[in-house]
């Protein structure tokens, strides 16, 4: 199946796979996968997480294999069905699935936060819900069910202890991350990192709001003078959010940096002709740091 489908910059598209899990649809974006692949032999790893199935070496890359249908809580998958091959946070790894139904290009602005229409198990590990032919379909937060399988994996948050005492700034910080742990973890990391000057919100659609509202009053470097976003969010994704941002003359000369799992060559070109000052991939947080200390002039 072709997963290279050209989406214009900036849109707050994305195109959804949807596939099937034991009689319900779930999604995950294009952005994230490699290829799709019939169901492969896997050798099992000893003492392992019950979620991964094994490994296997497709044109010798080691890729390991996770049983989604128990990442869900709904038992084990049988051998058969297709795997997903992702990557994202620098990570290669493949999610056992029924089958694939096919590719939606859809808005974010459709795609709503999950709530009580979906099971605890799913609610906790699924970024919306969108409705595509009159039914409701989960896309899932594939890196936080890797993290939850390997917290290793996630925000090397302890490389910001490891930069040691650093002097405090003020310079007003703006996050867009729609992921409540994620959003948590780098104002936590920012702020030992001496950034105390921080407004967090939910997505880019949020964001901008705020942004908007700051220019009416003339009050934009009092408020905003970095800008770190995620790609993927409901409502507005960062893509949008940097594309209205750099077109704007008014905010323009505001730094934006994209930090997000989706950080790849094709995505850094996207961001590159958005105008996004700096692109990293989700892990480095300590290089964020960095990156903000160089954009603001900021000194340890």
């Amino acid at each position: 199946m072709d997963t290279k489908i050209l989406l214009e910059n900036g849109t707050n598209e994305l195109e959804v796979l949807e596939f099937l899990l034991d009689g319900n649809a779930y999604g995950i974006n294009v952005a994230k996968i490699k290829e799709i692949t019939p169901y492969q032999e896997v050798t099992p790893v000893p003492n392992s997480h019950p979620s991964i199935e094994g490994i296997f070496m497709p044109r010798d890359v080691m890729i390991t294999a996770i049983d989604l249908k128990n990442c869900l809580q709904r038992g084990m998958s049988e051998k058969g069905g297709m795997f997903i091959i992702t990557t994202f946070n620098k990570l290669d790894i493949a999610f056992h699935v029924d089958s694939v139904l096919g590719i939606h290009r859809v808005s974010w602005k459709d795609i709503l936060k999950p709530g009580a229409t979906v099971s605890m198990a799913e609610q906790s590990i699924s970024t919306g819900i969108v409705k595509l032919d009159n039914r409701l379909v989960i896309i899932l937060d594939f890196e936080k069910i890797v993290t939850d399988i390997n917290p290793e994996i996630g925000l090397k948050v302890s490389e910001i202890d490891e930069m040691g005492e650093r002097g405090r700034s003020d310079v007003p910080i703006l996050i867009a991350e729609d992921s409540v742990l994620l959003n948590r973890l780098i104002v936590d990391s920012l702020k030992k990192a001496g950034y105390s000057n921080l407004t967090h919100t939910c997505n880019g659609q949020e964001a901008y709001d705020l942004i908007t509202e700051w220019k009416k009053k003339d009050r934009l470097k009092e408020k905003v003078q970095c800008i770190i976003t995620d790609i993927e969010m409901p409502l507005m994704d960062g893509h949008r959010l940097t594309k209205l941002v750099k077109e704007d003359e008014k905010t323009k000369d505001i730094p934006i940096i994209i930090f997000s799992s989706l950080v790849n060559d094709e995505m850094k070109k996207k961001g590159e002709a958005l105008g996004a000052n700096a692109q990293l991939s989700k892990p480095e947080i300590a290089n964020l740091v960095r990156v903000i200390d160089n954009l603001v002039g900021h000194e340890e």
